[in-house]
């Protein structure tokens, strides 16, 4: 049906209109006399949002971008420094780009869009140059229940309280995910747009009844025994990520500081797929999030992908989230394939593509060890648990592939075999198509395989 175009200003998100009072002055501009010129990039990153570490948390803690631009510096006799500036969502950062505040940021698909149409529309336009993490099945958002909840499925949330992150990725899978269950988004539940730790406080306290939330809010609850998964947002096979995105002026003025900041991104994603369990000790000591959690999405068989190619099938998804954010008021038309520029990255990244990724295999990580084994089946990973001194055991889901904390998955006992899911509904579905499989609890799991 046809739709009333809404004015965008006024529907801003509220982060979007905080005062800049943050933001340094001066980005990437010359300070001092004519001998000692200094240059700052000031770049934004959320580094309890672990899918953007390659171009945040990782990236600062390694150096990576100072080497290469004190490397420039020698040869150009210019000081350059970094201001890096941590937020909690990408809609701050898109307020500072667009108030050139900002020169390089990090965010996820949807906040991207709202970059890309923000930056048009208030003349500072913006580019998409890099791909942080990403899942091609959508993997990275999940809806989440307080423990001992009575709610199993989606259909469970027509008429509850669900806190969500609006204009986020995790917003339009829970909008996409509604729709697909026949539940009207806007008028079946109550939708509270809060921050994600607002959102978790309210799910603890019982103000809500599900938190629709992104990487890595849905883990960390579920680690920490705060939250067990409704709905795996894998199941709408449609790709979600993480990008790079630059001031257009900023990457035209400043085209050889753009190329360091993207070989350092690549040297940081090395460095990810080399040591995956040091990357996520290392991410855990900034951010204070539980390293088995930043293992879960950023380790070997994660559910992320760290690459930073600007892939077909993810500017495809990027394409078909415009109308989820168009329907909600938050923007206009985006021309994509304008944002979209595969210059930058083919100019400054010379290096071999990385092999494509392979379905994720059950891990496991014992206390004191530096890296973990990979096993062939759920079952294997089970028998390898018992009598260990167990950090973190994880199996994907036998359906979607999203990996999940062995001891949080709900399992299924079929003939032999042991299959794990992400959430009961998955695992409801599976056994009602297979004769003679039945749920069991974990600690059951460990003794059948045993």
């Amino acid at each position: 049906m046809p739709r009333t175009r809404i004015p965008l200003l006024p529907l801003l998100p509220v982060a979007l209109l905080l005062p800049l009072a943050t933001a340094c002055g001066g980005s990437a501009d010359a300070d001092g006399d004519a001998d000692t010129k200094t240059v700052t990039v000031t770049v934004g990153y959320q580094s309890k949002t672990i899918n953007t570490v390659t171009a945040g948390t990782l990236l600062r803690s390694l150096g990576y971008f100072e080497e290469e631009l004190a490397t420039r510096g020698r040869k150009d006799g210019i000081t350059y420094k970094v201001a890096w500036q941590d937020y909690a969502t990408g809609a701050p950062i898109t307020a500072q780009m667009t108030a050139g505040k900002i020169d390089i940021g990090s965010m996820g698909d949807f906040p991207l869009l709202i970059n890309a149409a923000r930056g048009k529309q208030l003349g500072q336009p913006t580019r998409l140059v890099a791909i942080t993490g990403y899942n091609l099945r959508g993997g990275l958002n999940t809806v989440v229940t307080a423990p001992g909840s009575t709610l199993r499925s989606l259909a469970d949330l027509r008429g509850r309280k669900v806190s969500t992150s609006v204009g986020s990725a995790a917003d339009g899978t829970l909008v996409r995910a509604l729709q697909g269950a026949g539940i009207d988004p806007d008028k079946d539940i109550q939708k509270l747009n809060q921050q994600p730790s607002v959102g978790a406080s309210a799910l603890a306290a019982g103000n809500v009844d599900a938190l629709a939330q992104f990487v890595a809010w849905p883990g960390k609850l579920a680690f920490e025994g705060r939250a067990t998964a409704l709905y795996d947002g894998a199941e709408l096979n449609l790709p979600t990520f993480h990008g790079v995105t630059v001031r257009e002026k900023f990457a035209e003025e400043r085209a050889g500081i753009l190329d360091d900041f993207l070989k350092a991104q690549r040297r940081a994603t090395d460095h990810l797929r080399a040591r995956p369990v040091a990357a996520a000790e290392s991410v855990a000591k900034v951010t204070g999030l539980p390293a088995e959690v930043v293992y879960l999405y950023n380790g070997a068989n994660g559910i992320a992908t760290f690459d930073p190619r600007l892939r077909p099938e993810l500017i495809a998804a990027l394409k078909e989230d415009v109308p989820v954010l168009k329907a909600a008021g938050l923007v206009g038309d985006v021309d994509v394939d304008a944002f979209v520029d595969q210059a930058p990255l083919r100019r400054a990244v010379r290096s071999p593509a990385y092999p494509e990724a392979t379905a994720a295999k059950p891990e496991l990580w014992l206390r004191g060890a530096t890296a973990t084994r990979s096993f062939a089946s759920p079952k294997e990973l089970l028998k390898a648990v018992e009598g260990a001194d167990v950090r973190a055991a994880y199996v994907p889901d036998a359906l979607t592939g999203t990996l999940w904390f062995a001891d949080k998955a709900v399992w299924v006992a079929d003939g032999t075999e042991l299959r794990a899911f992400v959430t009961p509904a998955g695992a409801q579905r599976y056994v009602g198509r297979h004769a003679g499989a039945r749920i069991i609890r974990y600690a059951d799991a460990v003794r059948l395989a045993s």
